[in-house]
């Protein structure tokens, strides 16, 4: 009995003493600065505590709090409390190496260890296990540090029915997070800093979705549904402002944005300590005023311009300093070109191509004595009067024959974008801008002229670009910016498209086998803008400017087709599968005699992938962003394989009957898309690639050149950038 009483005893007083061991008071820090030591501190780059010694000095200010300030105080902001406020902040600088600039994130440190405290108490003394009111005495604990009066106005205060009511809501809300956050007393600064030396990265901080997530990595590893909203972040990254006022995060979550807090990051960070400028949409008055500045400022550049023409017009009156006769080297096939007229003075008042084919014929008629066939893309000087008016398209002017096919001289029209030159004579040269006038049009092509020509040049001499570089190494590209998407969106707010409004653009019968006009809406251009689902109109006229910029440029029309995705897709191969059939084969059978790949940009339904077809070699190349192959969609295998049969057997081959089922499907191990959105954009880069190599056969393995597991943001803005930039040349907001 002795001895179990003794043993009791002994426990508790082991038990009193571990207690009292459990004031923190932080004596190493103290004995140090007797000594001389004065502990360093360090910051991460966005003003938060890190190792080493941070955790020392939390614990610190935590143990000068307790001691300083009184558990009933409810405002933090007391002038009260200033005093002891500066005490607290002394203290500090005798014991760490800290600047003065530090002295409000540790004040505001201080604030949030006081309110800790004051829940530990109240929950740990004065609630029982169901969470009700408990009169209990004065710890023993704490004597040292509150006062027996502070306990009773503490436990009056906690009694409040105010104080009552709005800490149920808390406990509340607080019981069942749906992400709890999983590393304990270890916050977003230390997590991070921990994350990047385990990583080894020269990076200075991670984006804040990534911490949210590690900080609920449990001893289970990632929760499904912490990856669902870490993936809709990654999804969200590709179209929003790293400087978005509503975080990432924030839209992943659906929650709002707190004032005064960054989500994700913890405590310490604002987004004034990340210079996130808070800002709203512009209201209409706001916009009208900076529309009128735009026009003062054309209006002055016009003014200009015209002062200038006034003079190269009386230096260009005398006729026979101009060489109106000179004979251009317009070569075979379809050229780029400038588009002029010699009345009332010499100017460029267009940009197209021209089509110098022989036999070819305008709107079913011949073409006039002298002229060639041109398509007009951008009209340099919009009310200038066509040479030949055309009745069929009702065009008099330019820009009224934009996308469509018109008679010019020959003689004005210059191939390239070389302007031409009078003589070669230095005083008899001709500026290069002679317009009387600038219109809106002009401007916007000025505007993104230079880096528009530079793009085209990339673009079309992308196939030389990889072959030259001799390595297997990733074309080079420079990073893509939003000049185009900024400067497209700016110009669509001109017009009636976002209330509505639709344009054409025209699609000839060499793209998809059919010649008609694709409507392109506000819808459409929200997808781009806004990084969402593409759908078959942005698909369509992406093929429009593969077909123009870097088929026909490079002559890979006679090796490359399209199919229209609108007709040869999985709905239709369902509901009307003759019809599919139809057209593919007729497309197939007008290209039998060479060989040729033809690209379906094929919809799921739901889904965008690519099958590169060549009829004669009888081969199907799949590429799938997502990893499937093709038999997840049966239907299409069988229908693509009837197609080649038929092929086959219109073309009168003979095949052994062991050879008759010879057709080739291959599944290439493409680059794979990382989130529920990208899969148009990645079908797009594989035709783009593709046509940039100019081969027939796709490997296996894909492309050494472009070989990667997944497309960069970079790459898939760099189709976004294309696109728009295309949609500016084809003067859609006109």
């Amino acid at each position: 009995m002795a001895d179990d009483q003794h043993e009791e005893v002994s426990k508790k007083v082991s038990a009193e003493e571990e207690i009292r061991r459990g004031i923190t008071v932080m004596r190493r820090v103290v004995q140090g600065r007797s000594r001389g030591i004065i502990l360093d501190v360090y910051w991460n780059n966005q003003g938060q505590l890190i190792e080493p010694n941070g955790h020392t000095l939390t614990s610190f200010i935590g143990a000068l709090v307790r001691n300083e300030i009184p558990i009933t105080c409810d405002d933090w902001r007391n002038k009260e409390l200033n005093e002891s406020k500066e005490k607290i902040w002394s203290e500090i600088k005798r014991c760490f190496n800290i600047e003065e600039e530090r002295r409000g994130f540790c004040m505001k440190l201080a604030g949030k260890l006081l309110r800790g405290f004051q829940t530990f108490l109240s929950s740990k003394f004065l609630k029982d296990a169901d969470g009700n009111f408990v009169d209990a005495e004065l710890p023993k604990k704490y004597e040292s540090l509150i006062s027996a009066e502070e306990w009773e106005a503490f436990k009056s205060k906690r009694q409040d029915p105010v104080f009552q009511r709005i800490s149920a809501t808390n406990r509340e809300r607080a019981s069942s997070p749906a992400y709890p956050y999983r590393k304990g007393r270890v916050g977003y600064g230390r997590l991070e800093q921990s994350m990047l030396q385990k990583e080894e990265s020269s990076e200075t901080s991670l984006p804040a979705h990534v911490l949210w997530k590690e900080a609920r990595v449990g001893k289970s590893g990632v929760p499904q549904e912490v990856l669902h909203v870490y993936q809709k972040c990654e999804e969200l990254s590709q179209s929003l402002s790293p400087n978005d006022t509503k975080g990432i995060l924030s839209r992943a979550l659906d929650v709002p944005e707190y004032s005064g807090r960054v989500r994700g990051k913890g405590f310490g960070v604002t987004p004034t300590s990340l210079s996130i400028k808070k800002g709203k949409a512009p209201s209409n008055r706001e916009l009208h005023a900076r529309l009128e500045a735009m026009q003062a400022e054309l209006d002055a550049l016009r003014r200009e311009r015209e002062a200038s023409a006034s003079t190269v017009y009386r230096d260009a009156s005398d006729k026979n300093s101009i060489n109106c006769t000179f004979q251009p080297n317009i070569p075979e096939g379809i050229s780029h070109c400038q588009l002029y007229l010699s009345s009332p003075y010499y100017r460029m008042v267009g940009k197209g191509k021209v089509h110098n084919v022989s036999g070819v014929l305008l709107h079913t008629r011949e073409l006039p004595a002298g002229c060639l066939k041109v398509s007009v893309d951008i009209a340099v000087e919009p009310n200038a009067a066509l040479p030949y008016p055309s009745d069929d398209l009702d065009a008099t002017m330019v820009h009224e024959a934009v996308g469509s096919f018109v008679a010019w001289p020959t003689n004005l029209i210059c191939v390239g974008y070389e302007t031409p030159t009078k003589s070669k004579s230095k005083d008899n040269a001709i500026p290069r801008h002679t317009e009387s006038t600038v219109s809106r049009k002009e401007l916007q092509e000025n505007e993104v002229s230079n880096a528009s020509a530079q793009q085209k040049k990339e673009v079309s001499n992308a196939s030389a670009r990889v072959k030259s570089s001799g390595a297997k190494k990733t074309v080079a590209r420079k990073k893509p910016t939003t000049k185009y998407r900024s400067c497209l969106r700016t110009f669509l707010e001109m017009t009636d498209i976002p209330t509505g409004g639709v344009r054409n653009v025209h699609m000839e019968v060499g793209i998809f086998g059919f010649d008609y006009d694709q409507m392109i809406g506000n819808e459409d251009f929200m997808q781009v803008f806004s990084h969402e689902e593409i759908g078959v109109n942005v698909v369509n006229t992406y093929i429009r400017f593969l077909y123009d910029k870097l088929m026909r440029p490079n002559g890979l029309d006679v090796s490359f087709g399209f199919l229209a995705p609108a007709t040869v897709n999985l709905g239709l191969i369902l509901s009307r599968p003759d019809t599919v059939t139809e057209y593919v084969l007729r497309i197939l059978m007008d290209n039998k005699d060479a060989e040729k790949l033809f690209f379906i940009p094929f919809n799921t339904g739901g889904h965008w992938l690519l099958l590169a077809i060549n009829p004669i070699r009888e081969i199907v190349y799949y590429l799938d962003s997502l990893g499937n192959d093709w038999t997840t969609y049966p239907d299409m295998k069988v229908l693509i394989d009837t197609v080649l049969q038929a092929f086959r057997a219109q073309r009168d081959i003979q095949t052994s009957r062991r050879g008759a089922n010879s057709i080739t499907w291959i599944k290439v191990a493409c680059p794979q898309q990382r989130n529920q959105i990208d899969c148009g954009y990645f079908m797009l880069r594989f035709m783009r690639d593709t046509l940039a190599l100019g081969r027939l056969m796709i490997p296996t393995d894909y492309f050494e050149e472009f070989k990667c597991a997944f497309y960069t943001k970079d790459q898939v803005d760099e189709i976004k950038e294309e696109w728009c930039q295309f949609m500016i040349e084809l003067n859609v907001f006109s």
